[in-house]
């Protein structure tokens, strides 16, 4: 109670700090300037109070595109419920919009101070609230519980680095993480630590991204990508964070692609990618995918394809001969690798994938992906394997196979949750 209350005096000292954060970062991405009051829990959205909510809480943009399935399984169960879908991050809440606006309440939760955690609890009153991944905030568990709104915490992932700055903090998580009605981890070393953190009813239900169907207009789109380029080989370097492009040209200045082969870059984060055209312009004639229309044939001078254009990544691993993992050569722990594997591109996987540790493993052991130790190793590899077809073939299908087998994780979660709600 002690460590809450003091957790809560730091929120309130922050409190007068946070618009010029939110300011500062709407530079770059303008939606961290909208919707400020919901941040301190003052919502005008309407709520029907003849119809029992359901909440999710997707914090970013991953999230919110892993939910789909659990989403579609939601409304189908629950037809009779409203739904309302919460995050944190600018790009989630854009993502949510334009994936589920047409049915679902859309909204930002709350900074975990406890006053506005309440005022969000007393303007929605959920009748449960199902959490995403790992976003365990001391208030909105405990307010939740003095409410009687149960919480589950699905898909959830914990690595051994992020188990350790809990147990920094055992005080307010241990009591958080006790908080939940249901835990939903995605691996048994995942149970394992939330298990020692305090975790009660935690099974292993597998990770939600497995489940995830790739829309059919990617596949159009990648034949469109696919017959504009030719038959030239195509490099992808895919989510790409701040350092790695520049990482991955230094290294091709001293072991340069076969002059036909097609890079395209992928970054990570819209608002980068003005940054990322001007680093890439010297080094290569660039295209920009945002001044091409992916149907007229692509010039053979062009060297570099920038992807600054939203929501077609699975069209370009659908295109791509091969791809290298961004936020892996650097230490950002990776991204979802299984989005790759679901269309079946091979992947060479970097150093630093320890945010996806065990779909890196079960990648691997399957054949779908390989290691590399750093960058100069992901060129030397790439370029044996885009000279390589038959083994790029059996990674195709083996990624397949991979993804197929793991599926199932919906429907093991909702089996988790309540058969009815008041």
């Amino acid at each position: 109670m002690i460590a809450r209350a003091l957790y809560s005096l730091f929120w309130w000292l922050l409190l007068p700090l946070l618009p010029l954060r939110l300011w500062w970062r709407g530079r770059k991405e303008p939606g961290y300037r909208l919707h400020w009051a919901e941040r301190l829990g003052y919502y005008r959205i309407p709520v029907d109070r003849q119809r029992p909510l359901i909440w999710l809480h997707a914090v970013s943009l991953g999230e919110t595109r892993a939910a789909q399935s659990l989403v579609a399984g939601l409304r189908q169960r629950y037809p009779q419920h409203q739904l309302l879908i919460t995050h944190l991050t600018a790009t989630g809440r854009e993502s949510a919009q334009a994936l589920y606006g047409d049915y679902a309440l859309i909204a930002t939760l709350p900074y975990d101070g406890p006053l506005g955690i309440r005022r969000f609890l007393r303007h929605f009153r959920p009748a449960f609230g199902l959490i995403l991944e790992t976003e365990v905030w001391p208030n909105l568990c405990a307010a939740s519980q003095a409410a009687g709104v149960p919480l589950y915490l699905l898909n959830a992932r914990l690595s051994a680095r992020s188990a350790r700055g809990y147990q920094r903090f055992a005080a307010l998580s241990r009591p958080a993480f006790a908080r939940f009605r249901a835990i939903a981890a995605q691996s048994e070393a995942d149970a394992e630590r939330l298990r020692q953190l305090g975790g009660q009813a935690v099974t292993v239900c597998g990770n939600l991204k497995y489940d995830l169907q790739p829309p059919p207009e990617a596949a159009t789109l990648a034949q469109r990508f696919r017959h504009a380029i030719g038959e030239r080989p195509v490099l992808l370097l895919a989510s790409s964070r701040d350092g790695e492009e520049a990482l991955l040209l230094g290294a091709l200045q001293q072991q340069p692609l076969p002059a036909h082969t097609l890079l395209v870059v992928v970054p990570r984060h819209p608002q980068r990618f003005d940054e990322v055209a001007r680093l890439l312009a010297p080094a290569g004639l660039l295209q920009r995918r945002s001044q091409w229309d992916g149907a007229a044939p692509l010039p053979a001078e062009v060297q570099i394809l920038l992807g600054d254009s939203l929501g077609e990544l699975y069209a370009w691993y659908g295109c791509a001969d091969l791809a290298i993992m961004g936020g892996s050569l650097l230490p950002y722990g990776g991204h979802n690798l299984i989005e790759a594997a679901a269309v079946g591109c091979p992947l060479l996987l970097g150093p630093h994938m320890f945010n996806f540790a065990e779909a890196s493993q079960l990648a691997v052991d399957a054949g779908a992906a390989h290691r590399v130790t750093d960058v100069a190793d992901a060129l030397q590899q790439a370029m044996a394997l885009l000279a390589a077809p038959v083994q790029r073939h059996a990674m195709r299908e083996a990624a397949l196979a991979f993804v197929a087998r793991h599926q199932g994780a919906t429907q093991r979660m909702l089996a988790m949750l309540p058969d009815g709600v008041a």
